[in-house]
């Protein structure tokens, strides 16, 4: 992985992590929280998805939504797994 797969990486999950906290009110974990969120939202969408046989479709915008769905689901479950 080059450096500039690298930056748009960490870019998309800023961005999907910073999404997925103002869909999922409550949660903000400053940026580079947010960047983690976003990453690992990324990762159980793309284990998710295909699954499930759900494909948004390729290119940055799909990668975004994608990574920023992972990351609510994720948040959800923080947030459940805080109440019990």
């Amino acid at each position: 992985m080059g450096i500039e797969s690298l930056l748009v990486f960490i870019i998309i999950g800023a961005i999907a992590g910073w999404l997925a906290g103002l869909i999922v009110s409550g949660f903000g974990f400053g940026l580079i929280g947010n960047i983690v969120v976003g990453i690992i939202g990324a990762f159980i969408a793309g284990w998710l998805f295909p699954r499930l046989g759900f494909a948004i479709g390729g290119g940055i915008l799909a990668s975004i939504i994608n990574a920023t769905i992972g990351a609510i689901i994720l948040l959800l479950v923080v947030r459940v797994l805080k109440r019990a």
